[in-house]
C-alpha cells in the first residue's frame, strides 16, 4: 500500500455511480439541515406566494378579470404556482454561488468524494424549495376557496410538469451562479430576467385581452405554455398542446444550459 493510499483510503476505491449518488444525497441532506437550522431561508417561498395571491386576488381581482374574486382565484392560482417555483429555482444558483465564493467548494475538493457531488447535491437539495412553494400556494388558495376541478392524478401531473420546468430553469441559475462574483449580483440579474417572463405571460390575465404587440411575446413565452398546461390539468381545460410545449422548452433549456454549467463547474473545480 502506498503512502497516498494509506492517507486517503477512499481515493483508492473506484468511483462508481452508486457511490457518486450516495455522496450527492449526503450533500443534499446538508442543504436540508442548513434550512432546518436557518428556516428564514424559506421565507421567499413561504411568504411570497401568500403576498402574490392576496395582492392579485383581493386588490386586483375584480379590476383585472372583471368577475368575482372566486372566479379570478380559480384562474390565477395555477399561474402563481408556476411563478413561485420559477422564482424558487433562483435559490439554486444563489446557494451554489455562496458555497463557491465562501470557499466551501475548496473544502469539498479536498474530500475523497465524487467531483460532481457538490453540484448535484445542491440541485437535489433545493428540490425541497419547490415542494414548499407549491404547498404554500395550494394551502393558502384552498383556504380562500380554490378547488381542483379534475382529479388528484391530473394535479400531480401538473405539479410534476412545474417541477420539470423549474429544474430546467435552475440550470440557467447554476451557470450564472458559477460566473458572478456575489449572490447579490445574481439575485439582481435574476429579477431582471424573471419579471418579463413571469409578468409577460398569461399567469395573471388572458392573452386575448392584451394589446396585439404584447400578445406576440406572451404566446412565445414558455411560462405561458406552462401556466396553460397547469390550468388544463387542474381545471379541466386544454392540456395536450401547452403540455407538449412545456416539455419541449424544458428539454431545450436543459440541453443548452446543463452542459455549459457542468463545463464551467469542472473549470472552477
Amino acid at each position: 500500500m502506498t503512502a497516498s493510499t494509506a492517507t486517503w483510503p477512499g481515493r483508492a476505491r473506484r468511483m462508481t455511480p452508486a457511490r457518486a449518488l450516495r455522496h450527492a444525497l449526503t450533500l443534499a441532506w446538508r442543504s436540508l439541515v442548513r434550512i432546518r437550522r436557518n428556516p428564514e431561508q424559506l421565507l421567499d417561498v413561504t411568504l411570497q406566494p401568500i403576498v402574490f395571491v392576496t395582492l392579485f386576488v383581493f386588490l386586483f381581482g375584480g379590476a383585472i378579470k372583471g368577475e368575482s374574486r372566486h372566479t379570478y382565484l380559480q384562474y390565477v392560482l395555477p399561474g402563481i404556482m408556476v411563478m413561485t417555483v420559477l422564482f424558487a429555482s433562483i435559490g439554486t444558483g444563489i446557494g451554489l454561488n455562496t458555497d463557491v465564493t465562501k470557499g466551501i467548494f475548496d473544502r469539498f475538493r479536498s474530500l475523497p468524494i465524487s467531483r460532481s457531488a457538490p453540484l448535484t447535491g445542491t440541485i437535489m437539495g433545493d428540490f425541497i424549495r419547490y415542494v414548499v412553494s407549491v404547498g404554500m400556494v395550494f394551502a393558502y388558495g384552498s383556504l380562500l376557496g380554490f378547488r381542483i376541478a379534475t382529479n388528484p392524478l391530473a394535479t400531480l401531473a401538473a405539479v410534476g410538469l412545474i417541477f420539470v420546468f423549474g429544474f430546467a430553469v435552475g440550470w440557467i441559475w447554476v451557470l450564472l451562479g458559477l460566473y458572478v462574483k456575489s449572490p447579490q449580483s445574481l439575485q439582481g440579474f435574476s429579477f431582471i430576467v424573471m419579471f418579463p417572463l413571469a409578468f409577460g405571460s398569461n399567469v395573471f390575465i388572458q392573452t386575448s385581452t392584451l394589446p396585439g404587440w404584447l400578445q406576440a411575446w406572451v404566446r412565445v413565452n414558455p411560462v405561458t405554455a406552462l401556466a396553460s398546461a397547469t390550468r388544463g390539468l387542474m381545471l379541466n381545460g386544454p392540456v395536450a398542446t401547452p403540455a407538449w410545449h412545456s416539455v419541449a422548452w424544458s428539454i431545450a433549456i436543459t440541453v443548452v444550459f446543463a452542459p455549459l454549467a457542468v463545463r464551467r463547474y469542472r473549470h472552477i473545480g
